[in-house]
């Protein structure tokens, strides 16, 4: 009896460890998954600010491409009525020269600008991305 007995504790000192395993275990799981889970969310998030300001920056620069393309055909009908009311081949050549020079001019100032949109949308859209990857960096850096 005194044998059984000795099993018996045995088994319950180790069904009881057992079980208090487990439960770190799956506590730890659990909270392992629910840390994921923030970090997704995080993740998440930042994709969406992320792909806001991309959306921001392309109205702009649309907005910015009709507003040329508006003043540009605008002075092109005022070149084309000037070049109608020139009086000779010589005030058309100046004409049509001032009116290239000008377009010109005008279309690498548009550009610039441009780029300046284009740059400062990329900047903005890649603000959150880069937080997110910095932070896990420093996490898995404080890992270590």
């Amino acid at each position: 009896m005194a044998a059984a007995e000795a099993v018996k504790s045995t088994v319950d000192q180790m069904t009881a460890a057992s079980n208090v395993a487990f439960k770190d275990g799956v506590e730890k799981t659990l909270a392992a998954l629910n840390e994921a889970n923030g970090v997704s969310k995080k993740n998440l998030e930042a994709v969406v600010a992320s792909v806001t300001a991309a959306t921001k920056g392309a109205e702009a620069l649309g907005a910015q491409a009709m507003a040329f393309s508006k003043t540009s055909f605008e002075n092109q009908v005022a070149a084309a009525k000037s070049l109608a009311s020139a009086k000779s081949v010589q005030e058309v050549v100046e004409l049509q020269t001032a009116f290239a020079k000008t377009a010109l001019e005008g279309y690498i100032a548009e550009m610039g600008r441009m780029s300046e949109t284009v740059s400062a949308s990329v900047k903005d859209s890649m603000k959150p991305l880069n937080e997110r990857v910095t932070a896990m960096v420093e996490r898995m850096q404080a890992a270590r």
